[in-house]
């Protein structure tokens, strides 16, 4: 074996060291347990069933998904899409990891983890999804399996939101100079729409659930479009939440804004609540 300098060395050989220690019956188990534990459920509600057919061996009809994935981006889905037409919950994502457990209730406080379904009664075929709880990267792939193997995807297209620190992004400027928050864009091959804003530059990359999802679109050939919101701020805020903004005027979100009147009142009651629920816990 050669070095850097060119010296031959010998290879270190793992000739007469012990193999690793097998597998116990209690390891097996213990492991299957935990797998078992991780494992992603999804719970329909009958109104699904009921608006679309049973899908318990099929699919049902979605024509548009939109997820927020983070508790920025679904206090904007809150703010201004659910309060801006008729909703109902439909279903919910029951995980547990070492970060979260998520809440079967539908009546969650965003400092909740939890991973709700909506469909819009006036087109059932219409999906949006809050998800606010970390997915684990071994939970990723069932998370997609279950949620879009219940999708036929003809005529499909989905609409990601998710937020991320400025300091993930790389430029060759010092990211203290950027006018954070600021959206960028990825999208797959196959969608075509115009989309509300420029596109993530090289070598930037996504990461967690919104990377696992936008991939599966493209290797599915679903269009599908990421908005991913930098901002310098951890905690639930006003400014990154209306850095969505933009998203409005696109084609699969621009139909389901009827009414914003109350949207900054909304807003802002979100915020309030969570500011003082974090300051009885801190």
């Amino acid at each position: 074996m050669a070095t850097f300098f060119g010296e031959v060395v010998a290879a270190p050989s793992r000739a007469g060291v012990d193999e690793e220690e097998e597998e116990t019956p209690e390891d097996r188990e213990i492991r299957r347990e935990l797998e078992k534990k991780r494992e992603v459920h999804i719970l329909w509600s009958s109104k699904l069933r009921a608006s679309t057919g049973s899908f318990t061996d099929e699919r049902f009809p979605c024509s548009k998904f939109i997820l927020a994935i983070g508790h920025n981006s679904v206090a904007f889905l809150s703010s201004f899409v659910l309060s801006s037409g008729c909703w109902e919950a439909v279903g919910s994502v029951k995980l547990w990891n070492e970060w979260c457990r998520t809440s079967n209730t539908t009546s969650v406080l965003l400092t909740d983890a939890f991973c709700l379904f909506y469909k819009l009664i006036s087109d059932p075929t219409v999906l949006l999804c809050q998800c606010n709880c970390y997915v684990a990267e071994d939970q990723q792939f069932q998370w997609l399996e279950k949620v879009f193997g219940c999708m036929r995807e003809e005529d499909l297209q989905v609409t990601i939101l998710s937020t991320c620190p400025v300091t993930d992004y790389k430029t060759s400027e010092s990211t203290l100079t950027l006018p954070s928050p600021f959206l960028k864009a990825l999208k797959t091959k196959d969608f075509k729409e115009t989309i509300c804003s420029p596109l993530l530059e090289q070598p930037n990359i996504v990461q967690g659930l919104p990377a696992a999802v936008l991939s599966y679109c493209q290797v599915w050939q679903i269009p599908a479009v990421l908005y991913q919101c930098y901002t310098d701020v951890i905690k639930l805020d006003t400014v990154t939440i209306e850095a969505f903004k933009p998203v409005l005027s696109s084609k699969n979100l621009k139909s389901l804004v009827k009414d914003m009147s109350k949207s900054a009142e909304i807003l802002k009651k979100l915020v309030t609540t969570n500011e003082i629920h974090n300051n009885i816990y801190t």
